[in-house]
């Protein structure tokens, strides 16, 4: 039988402010959880009941997250805390969740708003006795990670590991809204294999799906960890540069970030110098998987477009960017074309 303690156990916490991480309203209701609106009732509140999860809404809490977690990992250490986060605070969250000099993490998971609740509701189930404490912890752990694989197959592409389509056109959507705010810039490069249809039919499909991982692979590497790299259909990507503050705690830009926009072009400079390695790179790599001529085989053509000087809508950015891709494959492939009249080759 289990213990009373367990039976009175209240399982969520939410704190923050709930309309900026869930759709529904009646969520509380739903989940049958408590609800905080700051980090001190938060920790009031742990310190008297017992927890399974604290869902953290971190765009309610932009300044001192990392110290107001401690605090409330400190009141509820044996909860686990989960942070809610939109697509621009993934970064943090992932900073938040790692662990330092083997301490135990601030936060133990995070999930992408707007969160799937019916991820976390509790389903009618099958009655098992519970044994022992260990055989409870077991079940919540098999729980949780069926919410984190559930998680990554709504936003990943599962070949590539990329951000999926609907991932890249919503934090588009999302860095856009802030751009606007905050006077920022943004980029966005579309790319594609040229010839793919080529691979396919002479290497067969195994190896075309092998040049795309391995695309997407090189794109990684050469991008800087913040920018958003995604598989947004068949040989096609699409990376979106942003100015990405230095952390959760400060919404200033980095100096180097500073004095970039400080230049006097079209496009940021460290975006293209990115964007023109990555070609380059591709170009130039021997790839074993396509024989003894696999070296130079494989080449891209892209396209460049930002925010707000070619377009200020999803929409706009990347109709301009799919046509300065269409004009590098018309100008003979393997280059990237701007909007305007400057072209990488």
């Amino acid at each position: 039988m289990p213990s009373n303690s367990h039976l009175n156990r209240q399982k969520t916490l939410i704190v923050g402010n709930i309309a900026d991480a869930f759709d529904n309203s009646d969520l509380p209701d739903k989940l049958n959880c408590s609800v905080c609106s700051s980090i001190g009732d938060a920790i009031e509140t742990a310190s008297g009941k017992s927890y399974d999860r604290i869902l953290v809404v971190m765009s309610t809490f932009p300044k001192k997250l990392r110290s107001d977690l401690s605090d409330l990992r400190n009141a509820s250490n044996s909860a686990r805390i989960i942070l809610l986060a939109h697509m621009l605070e993934e970064p943090d969250a992932i900073e938040l969740t790692a662990s330092s000099n083997g301490s135990k993490p601030l936060a133990d998971d995070y999930l992408i708003c707007p969160a799937d609740t019916e991820l976390m509701e509790d389903k009618p189930q099958a009655v098992v006795p519970i044994t022992s404490a260990s055989t409870l912890t077991a079940i919540e752990q098999h729980k949780n990670s069926r919410i984190t694989e559930l998680e990554k197959l709504a936003t990943e592409d599962d070949l590539t590991g990329l951000k999926n389509r609907r991932y890249v056109f919503e934090f588009l959507k999302q860095v856009i809204a802030k751009a606007k705010k905050e006077d920022m810039r943004i980029t966005l490069f579309l790319f594609d294999i040229d010839n793919f249809k080529h691979y396919n039919d002479v290497y067969g499909h195994a190896i075309g799906d092998t040049v795309l991982k391995q695309a997407a692979s090189m794109m990684q590497k050469c991008c800087r960890e913040h920018d958003i790299v995604g598989r947004i259909g068949g040989d096609e990507f699409a990376v979106v540069f942003w100015d990405c503050p230095t952390g959760f705690d400060t919404e200033k830009l980095s100096k180097k970030l500073q004095d970039e926009r400080r230049i006097a072009s079209e496009h940021p400079q460290e975006v293209l110098f990115i964007c023109e390695r990555f070609r380059k790179e591709i170009s130039s790599a021997e790839f074993s998987f396509l024989g003894p001529e696999g070296k130079g085989e494989l080449t891209i053509s892209g396209g460049l477009a930002s925010f707000p000087k070619d377009g200020i809508t999803v929409e706009e950015l990347f109709e301009k960017t799919d046509n300065a891709m269409l004009e590098a494959k018309r100008s003979g492939k393997n280059r990237i074309d701007l909007v305007g009249p400057t072209n990488l080759i």
